[in-house]
């Protein structure tokens, strides 16, 4: 009778022929992720950089798949911390409130809250970068759980020690996964940065060289003045516009972003002085301020920047032949605003003549338009036995071919808009 001989599958570990592939495979992985980095202006990373170098908690706003984690794998090992992820969404409110572990006497030593071992950790190396992603996935019992966290940097009865920094990162409500809007008082502990990605960066970072994050170099000599400029700035805005000190938004999802308030007034001004003293630019202190309170209060904060630098009228009346206006056009206009104002608070005719100089010096160094009002404001506020200045001549040509092309564009606007 004939043997029936059992099958037997093949061992793939020990074939001689398929081990050595996975081995090949193992080392083109290792190809493809190996990447280099290069120093590369980039105002989204550094914006993320200065929060961080400042402290405060930041949340990365943008659609699944363009690198948030990444850039935060990569910002840690920049500055050389170690980076602890924790998915918010799949956990529960006892992790981070902390779980209740009853000792020897609860009567007398009270019921503790054990943090989770990712805490412990963190304590023990003193430093770290704390990721919370998902955060918008995570459910309202979790973000209440989460308030002490991010302010106090508590967990049960553990603190965090000073050198951990706190970064989230969530997806809008349309495009996360049973998404929710944050709280309000959970948003409100946040520098918002809307995460954006760069067609340019992307292709270089294929190509294997990504944009490398570092720390702000702040001038030490700069710091006494990065602070007074930034406690000017907003206390200067706050004292005019008090309405902005507290404004929660109407809206459900404009609640779950940036809104002014006291605690993020006070954000904003350590976020200017860190800005100030490191030299950043004008678009990098927009993402930021404008992340902190919000768009509409932030660009008031950036306009009234630029006009704390502005000359003080009584100077230029003082020394028009050596006055220096500025270049951007908003801002001349805001500074012969100022001077024909300062005129007509205490109208003298030395003061006057002062004004017209400068309105003639305007016109030499600049676009002729932007003296139209201002000189037609301190023309009525010619007193009789005052004599004409002979600058006054120079400027009303210049005026008056400027009214002539605002009023050449009015019609070729009347005269377009009736052939359609």
């Amino acid at each position: 009778m004939p043997t029936c001989t059992p099958f037997a599958a093949p061992d793939t570990l020990s074939d001689p022929v398929r081990a050595p592939q996975l081995d090949v495979a193992g080392d083109l992985l290792t190809l493809l992720r190996n990447a280099t980095t290069e120093p590369r202006p980039d105002n989204q990373l550094e914006a993320l950089t200065l929060a961080v170098a400042a402290d405060l908690p930041v949340l990365l706003w943008g659609e699944p798949g363009i690198g948030k984690t990444a850039a935060l794998t990569q910002l840690a090992a920049a500055l050389d911390l170690p980076l602890t992820t924790v998915i918010a969404s799949v956990h529960e409110p006892s992790d981070f409130s902390g779980l209740p572990v009853i000792g020897d006497d609860p009567a007398e030593q009270g019921v503790p809250m054990a943090p989770p071992d990712w805490a412990v950790r963190l304590v023990r190396a003193g430093r770290g970068l704390l990721f919370l992603d998902e955060l918008s996935t995570a459910p309202p019992a979790v973000q209440a759980a989460l308030l002490r966290l991010v302010l106090e940097r508590r967990i049960g009865s553990l603190q965090l020690p000073p050198g951990v920094r706190i970064v989230a990162a969530a997806n809008p409500r349309s495009s996360a996964a049973d998404g929710w809007e944050l709280s309000p008082p959970l948003a409100n502990r946040f520098v918002h940065l809307q995460w954006t990605h760069d067609h340019e960066v992307v292709v270089r970072g294929l190509g294997g060289t990504w944009p490398r994050a570092t720390l702000p170099l702040l001038d030490p000599d700069r710091l006494p003045v990065a602070v007074d400029f930034a406690r000017r700035a907003v206390c200067g805005l706050l004292s005019v516009r008090p309405a902005l000190v507290h404004r929660l938004p109407s809206s459900e999802t404009r609640r779950g972003g940036a809104w002014p308030s006291p605690r993020s007034w006070e954000m904003t001004l350590c976020l200017i002085a860190f800005a100030t003293a490191a030299g950043s630019s004008r678009e990098v202190l927009s993402l930021l301020v404008r992340g902190t309170v919000g768009d509409g209060p932030g660009l008031e904060l950036l306009a009234s920047l630029d006009r704390m630098d502005l000359p003080d009228p009584e100077t230029l009346l003082a020394d028009p032949a050596s006055a220096v206006l500025p270049e951007r056009g908003d801002l001349r206009q805001a500074v012969l605003d100022g001077v024909v104002d300062a005129v007509r608070k205490r109208p003298e005719k030395s003061r006057w003549n002062a004004a017209w100089e400068l309105l003639a010096r305007a016109v030499e160094t600049g676009a002729p338009d932007l003296v139209v009002v201002p000189a037609t404001t301190l023309a009525s506020l010619r007193r009789a036995d005052w004599d004409v200045p002979a600058s006054i001549e120079g400027l009303a040509g210049a005026v008056t071919m400027s009214r002539r092309a605002d009023q050449a564009a009015a019609r070729a606007s009347v005269t377009t808009k009736a052939g359609r």
